[in-house]
């Protein structure tokens, strides 16, 4: 039987091209189980419109993404997923999470899914991931449950706070976290 793997997207929007990459090669192995945060439910960008979006992942998933709070709260309670992985990961939604904030379907997908012990494996997509939301990033990786797919300065000349993890890596993070392992190295 299949393992049931919550997708959250948020907005990091140059991004959801790889992560749609990832959930392609993912589908055949999981139960992908989408979930949006409302801005990338209601935003059109330069990458994307947001029906391009949601139409996208209910191709890929094959059912529409969840995009209310209420429709992720049960999450956890219900013991709905296996794993949830949040592919990207915004500074934003890393820091609310750090905090406690559930403001928003991914971030209530989170507390949800902790409520009961769940795993989180977290990809993140920031370009202050080394300044305003570093102290965020370690409050997180010193939690049991929590996990990251390893990352690395993208253009660190250009942009010297910047994290962007290696989704490439994000199958083999996803079954070590299913074990309760981090994939190592988490920086390179």
């Amino acid at each position: 039987m299949k393992k049931n793997i919550g997708f959250a997207l948020t907005g990091s929007f140059c991004t959801l091209e790889k992560a749609f990459s990832v959930m392609e090669e993912l589908k055949s192995h999981y139960e992908l189980i989408p979930i949006v945060s409302e801005r990338v439910a209601e935003t059109d960008t330069r990458f994307f419109k947001k029906e391009e979006v949601l139409a996208r992942l209910e191709k890929i998933c094959g059912t529409p993404p969840l995009r209310t709070l209420t429709e992720v709260e049960p999450l956890g309670p219900k013991k709905m997923l296996d794993l949830l992985v949040i592919c990207p990961c915004t500074g934003n939604t890393l820091s609310k999470m750090a905090l406690g904030i559930t403001d928003t379907c991914v971030t209530m997908a989170a507390k949800s899914h902790r409520r009961t012990g769940g795993k989180i494996l977290i990809a993140l997509s920031t370009n202050d991931a080394l300044s305003g939301s570093a102290k965020s990033l370690g409050l997180l990786a010193d939690k049991k449950g929590i996990f990251f797919v390893p990352m690395k300065q993208d253009a660190p000349l250009e942009k010297p706070a910047s994290l962007c993890s290696d989704l490439s890596l994000l199958p083999k993070a996803l079954e070590a976290a299913l074990n309760g392992e981090q994939l190592q190295p988490v920086f390179f």
